[in-house]
């Protein structure tokens, strides 16, 4: 199952009490305050490991607690400090906090860790507060609260081009064709009801990574369909590859539509680097076929398509120029990067 949104509850430790001790041992003629300070309590922080693909593990716990830091003691020793936890979640999860929506990290590295919960500070002990005028203190601090903190995670997958197209436009099965994915493949709508991920190679040891999300329809930004929900996951990207079936819509109007739902979404989508693609080559005639590539291509030319170019997943026509047209937007949407190819 795939989950990316999940709320948790997280609690660091309290901080030990000081300690009121004071000396008596034998053969030593003047006593003291000799009480220690307690222990910090233990705190919480994420860490992003490569390892896990969902959230999955917070649908069946969904609160974190660090333990406390214990009392000081006598003869000046510190108490010991509560033990951290880590809690591990995907690359690319974003954290907000829950109550107030702001972003408190955005944990897209391996092995990238965020302080969540500080613990609390460890009180101080009567040997601390000993002076001149009273050589014999008989008070001590408590230690300080740890913190609670609901946190919400979103996890946006970390991928270099996405796949956006309507329902049954063909990139499940572009993707299982460029990739090693196996995405669920079917002929009715709303086949992919998850994100799926698979590296490409571009050849000359260049590999990206493409996202293939849910099928956007006409207002998928007002709540319609999967693919609104699930954009999140192509904010992370550097291009985009739009992909129109000419057997079941004119290719204009698809484009119109997939343009628009990208704009209402935000996030920079309608932006970004993209080519475009008239899949299901194989099931048009030849003067269809080309009708509906000459549409797409003058959309194209109209809104800065990078290519338009037609290809067939299945019967694997136009997929060694697609290599060429994804190394193109890979490069065009890296940092510093150009079209170049």
């Amino acid at each position: 199952m795939f989950l990316d949104i999940a709320t948790i509850k997280i609690t660091s430790g309290d901080g030990g009490a000081g300690r009121v001790s004071v000396r008596r041992e034998k053969f030593v003629p003047r006593g003291g305050p000799d009480g220690g300070n307690g222990g910090r309590g233990g705190s919480v922080w994420l860490a992003a490991d490569p390892e896990m693909g969902t959230l999955l593990d917070f649908r069946y716990r969904r609160e974190y607690a660090a333990d406390g830091g214990e009392a000081g003691g006598g003869n000046r020793r510190t108490g010991a400090d509560g033990q951290d936890v880590v809690i591990r979640v995907p690359c690319g999860t974003l954290v907000l906090d829950d109550g107030t929506g702001q972003t408190l990290g955005d944990l897209t590295d391996p092995g990238q860790r965020l302080l969540v919960c500080r613990g609390g500070k460890g009180g101080k002990g009567n040997w601390e507060f000993r002076n001149a005028r009273n050589q014999t203190p008989m008070h001590a601090q408590p230690g300080l609260p740890g913190e609670t903190r609901t946190v919400r995670l979103e996890l946006k997958l970390i991928a270099d081009i996405g796949l956006v197209g309507e329902p049954n436009a063909g990139k499940s099965t572009l993707l299982s064709v460029l990739t090693a994915a196996r995405p669920k493949v079917a002929d009715y709508p709303f086949t992919t009801l998850v994100p799926n991920l698979g590296i490409i190679d571009l050849g000359d040891y260049a590999s990206c990574t493409l996202a293939d999300i849910p099928g956007l329809i006409e207002g998928a930004s007002e709540g319609r369909g999967l693919g609104h929900e699930f954009l999140r996951h192509v904010e992370r990207t550097r291009a985009l590859l739009l992909l129109v079936d000419p057997s079941y819509e004119a290719p204009g109007r698809a484009l119109d539509v997939l343009r628009r739902e990208l704009g209402s979404y935000g996030n920079r989508l309608a932006d970004l680097p993209f080519a475009v693609a008239v899949t299901k080559r194989d099931v048009l005639d030849e003067a269809a076929a080309d009708a509906a590539l000459a549409e797409a291509a003058a959309w194209g030319r109209a809104h800065g398509a990078a290519e338009v170019l037609a290809i067939s997943s299945v019967a694997g026509y136009g997929l060694d120029q697609l290599r060429h047209v994804l190394r193109r937007l890979y490069r065009a949407g890296s940092p510093g990067g150009d079209d170049a190819g």
